[in-house]
Order: structure tokens, then sequence, then C-alpha cells
């Protein structure tokens, strides 16, 4: 299962924008049209859309886009696409398929994740002065409950629908910052690399990447530790393994808020 970049940002700034704003509706558009528009020009584009020309460019900028070129090139790239996860013809039936296939993925979940790497993190969401959480599409509403259970345990972290601003906190964070990225087949990065981006060995946030992806790394220029899952990696999967993941980072806060773990008194830096 893999999201290619152009309907992810096109998503996100819908979810961002009020849906009578230009963004909003360039956005929509492209998505409900994208075989209708993957070989117009700009001109052509705009009056599909009855936007100006320099709206589009705009919108191509806002969203962290080169310009109408790039935008031309994803158009081209880009096909939509749903797993179906039962061959049944019986309604039960397909609901018991699903069912029994998300209940999968969550036993592969409770057998492979390391707690001891999900209670490092909690430690860590513990330290460090700013938190934030991010995700893209349905990695990004497992990030916003993140965020809504660490707040009802007195834990204040940020996190950010667009796309393009979720790369803005990227490339501005630091060594106070902590970072927590779902990503479940490992490809957030693949979408672009903030510019300056943990570039200053000095000045760099510690990042944990959470995902299933087959092979990660366990360290990286781009972040410092994974907590890692099994999974098919297939719709039944998605988001509900995350969801688990998030769920247990919580639980992990929350006992370490029972037992009155004193707070290290440093806060170390990315290993």
């Amino acid at each position: 299962m893999f999201y290619s970049k152009l309907p992810v940002v096109l998503l996100s700034e819908m979810a961002a924008h009020d849906r009578d704003s230009t963004n909003g509706r360039i956005a929509a558009y492209l998505l409900g049209h994208l075989s209708e528009v993957k070989h117009d020009s700009i001109r052509e584009m705009a009056a599909k859309m009855k936007e100006s020309p320099s709206a589009i460019s705009r919108f191509c900028r806002t969203i962290g886009l080169e310009g109408f070129n790039e935008l031309k090139d994803l158009l081209a790239a880009t096909s939509l696409r749903f797993e179906v996860c039962s061959d049944s013809a019986s309604h039960h039936q397909q609901k018991e398929d699903y069912v029994s296939a998300v209940q999968d993925s969550l036993e592969r979940v409770r057998k492979t994740v390391d707690m001891e790497k999900v209670y490092q993190l909690a430690e860590d969401i513990r330290r460090y002065p700013r938190v934030s959480i991010f995700g893209l599409l349905k990695s990004e509403a497992v990030a916003m409950d993140l965020q809504s259970d660490l707040a009802m345990l007195g834990r204040q972290c940020t996190t950010k629908v667009r796309y393009a601003q979720q790369a803005e906190c990227l490339a501005r964070a630091g060594a106070d910052d902590l970072i927590i990225i779902f990503s479940f087949t490992g490809a957030y990065f693949d979408y672009g690399i903030p510019k300056g981006y943990r570039q200053n060995r000095k000045d760099r946030p510690k990042v944990y990447m959470i995902t299933s992806a087959a092979a990660p790394p366990s360290r990286s220029d781009l972040y410092d530790e994974t907590v890692w899952f099994e999974s098919l990696q297939d719709q039944a999967s998605y988001p509900f393994q995350l969801q688990l993941v998030g769920s247990l980072i919580a639980q992990c806060y929350a006992h370490l808020l029972r037992e009155g773990r004193p707070e290290t008194a440093e806060r170390p830096g990315p290993a």
C-alpha cells in the first residue's frame, strides 16, 4: 500500500481549508478530476476550475511544489485505488472477513512491537520541552488522537494537518524538539525533505519513526529511533495498527505519571 504524494497533499489541503476557499476549491477539483486535467495547460486548467492561472500558481507554491510543472508531473504519475478485503457475495461474510483481518493485524502488533522502545518514547515525551506529532492522511488522524490523549494527561503537543505546515515545522525544529512521525509504510520523507532539516548536528531534533516498513533501519539521517511492528500493509491493517501503537504510547505515558518517576535532569540529545 502506498499513497502517491498528490492525493496526500490535496486531501490535507481540503481538511485544512473551508470548502469555498480558493485552495479548498482547487484541491477538491483536482482530486475529483485527476484524469481530466492531466494534460491541461495552466490556462486550460484554470478555465475548467473558473479560477485564474495565478491562483493555481499560488496554490502550487502553497502546497510545497516548485510550480505548475511539478503539479503536472504528479498528475501524470497519480492513480487512485481501493483494496476490497473480501471476495464473498454474503454481506455477513464480508463483515466476518474484514473484522478477522483487522483482528489479525492487531495481533501482529501485540506480538512484534517493542514495549521497551515505546516506554523510551514515553520518557522522551516527558523530557523534551516541545513535542510534535505528524502523519499524513489516516496517519495524521492517529497523530491527532495521540495529541488528544496526551492533552488529557496534561502534556501539550503540536500537530498540523497540512503537509506544507508539517514540513515547515520540521525545518524549524531544533534540539529542544521531539518529533513523532506516524508513517505506515515508512515513506513519509518520500514526499519531500524540508530544506535544512536536521542538517545542524548541534541543534537537531530527536525524531521517532513509527512504522511497519519491511526493513526499517534502526538509525537514519532523517530520524533517530523506530518503533516497528509487523504488518501485511493492507487496507485492513491501516490505520488500525498505527492507532493501537498510538494508544500504547499514551498508556505508557500514563503509567509513567502513575508511577511518579522523576524526570531526567538532563535531556539527552539525539543518539
